[in-house]
């Protein structure tokens, strides 16, 4: 069976049809680097990579590959050129608004940053600018790079090497300033206002299958309507879901000079021209597709994304570069993670159930246990993040760390278990990305090989290239003569002073206060265990309990 995924602007299951079966354009709407990404985010993000890695593995079958196509995928696998932006100028905070009367959250960054130096609560070695919009966003891009590379993002990982994997909006406004003036030409947009104050606006009535996406239409966004139509933003345009391309606004914090004066682009125009990285870029200005075809194979991003991003993104796209926008697709598949909840609820951080991938790194949990917990879940489910949950992940890779190690070692046999688990693992993943299916498959086949070999460890080795985790850094546990800190602990004076006092109290048999010590490391959030030969573990506790 092929690769069959639910494409969100047919509201179907259909084939993956790609231009070109042996290599595939994919383009992520990446992260607003203004503060740190949580865990809801990388949901996102990791469903992206999962979706990136099945189908470049030799596993994915694609309904309109060829013989010779089928026979190099079997092989060494599929190409899939993936895209991610950073967005670093342009997101408004009344983008569900229209982008129009807020502040940029560069600024916003700003405030937060400047408070955190006030404070001193800026990492150790950290010297950032809170008023240089470009040393915040590179404050915050370096963080996220970090977090992605260590849960295994692999557009992050390679854009180590190639950085046009991860372009930037502040780089691409040049591009931006072409598509618009092309929509301007094309008769898609229309400046409106005085110099001083000129805005350019998407007319949306120019493009007759705007809505398809979200199910948003022109009819249906009336003022309020749709969660960004605003009567503030209504002065000046031709009907009430049109939206913002350029706002003219020398005061603002970042700001270009275009031929409709000094200011910035609108959040949505900039993924119409970084998209086209993964095309092999450099095209805004000239490309023409003389019918309605699509400009890339795949775009993804949170449900969130639906509207009004991704649907207005649709709509200039396809008007910019498609001869005929009306029936065009932009992508051939639209693929939207649904949110992430957290013990049930949604994140907050007065609920105390708000993480960063850094603030549960910092707790020593293992980058492996939290990219499976967030992988787990079928993507067109609502995940529930839990601290139980993320202790079963641990708990299975550790099985399959072991299971692998013993494979490497053991003898040559022949197991059918491992024919049959690669047969439904492929199945699982064809259809729709059954990921909870497919590990399932995995856990089976571990159970029923009793002594593994060569080719389980390869056969390993190729699923744990879709699924992402037994190749991650593992965290090191530090020492030091009293205790085995557990990674995220550091052996800092005052623990180990607790541990000494705990030490002396045990052998002096005053079992009271080394109760009370242990009792004291709780409230710092830390346990402890008595190892053989008389150190003692220290880790943190699980995020909301003791």
């Amino acid at each position: 069976m092929p690769l069959r995924l639910y494409n969100s602007l047919t509201k179907q299951i259909e084939d993956f049809r790609p231009a070109d079966p042996g290599s595939v354009s994919f383009y992520t709407c990446g992260p607003t680097v203004y503060d740190d990404a949580h865990i809801g985010n990388f949901r996102s993000f990791l469903a992206a990579d999962l979706l990136r890695r099945f189908v470049e593995s030799p596993l994915c079958e694609l309904v309109n590959e060829t013989p010779e196509q089928r026979a190099r995928r079997e092989k060494s696998g599929r190409r899939v050129t993936h895209v991610m932006n950073i967005t670093d100028v342009g997101h408004m905070t009344d983008d569900a608004d229209g982008g129009e009367a807020g502040e940029d959250r560069m600024a916003v960054a700003g405030r937060r940053l400047e408070e955190a130096k006030k404070s001193g609560k800026l990492p150790p070695g950290v010297s950032v600018d809170p008023r240089n919009p470009y040393q915040i966003a590179k404050f915050y891009e370096t963080r996220f790079r970090e977090d992605a590379r260590a849960l295994g993002l692999k557009v992050s990982l390679d854009a180590e090497q190639d950085e046009s994997l991860h372009p930037k909006a502040t780089a691409h406004v040049p591009g931006m300033i072409r598509v618009i003036a092309r929509l301007i030409t094309n008769g898609n947009a229309y400046v409106s206002g005085q110099p001083g104050s000129r805005v350019v606006y998407f007319d949306v009535r120019s493009f007759p299958t705007y809505g398809r996406l979200s199910g948003n239409t022109v009819d249906a966004l009336r003022e309020g309507e749709g969660g960004r139509v605003s009567a503030a933003n209504q002065a000046g345009k031709r009907s009430p879901a049109d939206f913002l391309l350029w706002k003219e606004d020398p005061s603002h914090i970042m700001k270009w000079e275009s031929p409709w004066g000094w200011g910035y682009p609108g959040w949505h125009i900039e993924c119409s021209v970084m998209s086209l990285r993964a095309r092999g870029g450099g095209d805004e200005a000239t490309l023409s597709l003389p019918d309605g075809a699509p400009i890339i194979d795949l775009h993804s991003g949170g449900e969130d994304n639906i509207f009004p991003h991704h649907e207005c993104e649709l709509a200039q796209s396809c008007c910019a570069f498609n001869a005929s926008p009306a029936g065009a697709p932009f992508a051939s598949m639209w693929f939207h993670p649904r949110f992430l909840l957290v013990e049930g609820t949604k994140m907050s951080k007065s609920k105390g159930n708000f993480y960063t991938a850094r603030d549960l790194f910092a707790k020593g949990v293992e980058p492996a246990a939290i990219r499976l917990e967030l992988i787990k879940t079928h993507y067109r489910t609502q995940a529930n993040f839990t601290m139980q949950g993320l202790a079963d992940s641990q708990r299975t890779i550790l099985r399959w760390r072991r299971f692998l190690a013993s494979a490497r070692s053991g003898p040559e046999a022949a197991h059918p278990a491992t024919d049959a688990c690669r047969a439904s693992f492929s199945a699982a993943m064809q259809s729709d990305l059954n990921i909870a299916e497919a590990i399932a498959s995995i856990n089976v086949w571990v159970s029923a090989i009793g002594a593994p070999g060569p080719r389980e460890a390869a056969l390993f080795g190729m699923l744990d290239d879709v699924v992402g985790v037994l190749g991650l850094t593992v965290p090191a546990a530090q020492q030091s003569d009293l205790g085995v800190y557990a990674p995220g602990v550091t052996p800092d004076p005052a623990i180990e002073g607790l541990l000494r006092q705990r030490r002396d109290a045990r052998t002096a048999k005053d079992f009271g206060a080394s109760d009370a010590i242990r009792d004291q490391l709780a409230a710092m959030g830390l346990v402890i265990k008595d190892l053989p030969g008389g150190k003692v573990e220290v880790r943190r506790a699980a995020p909301g309990k003791p």
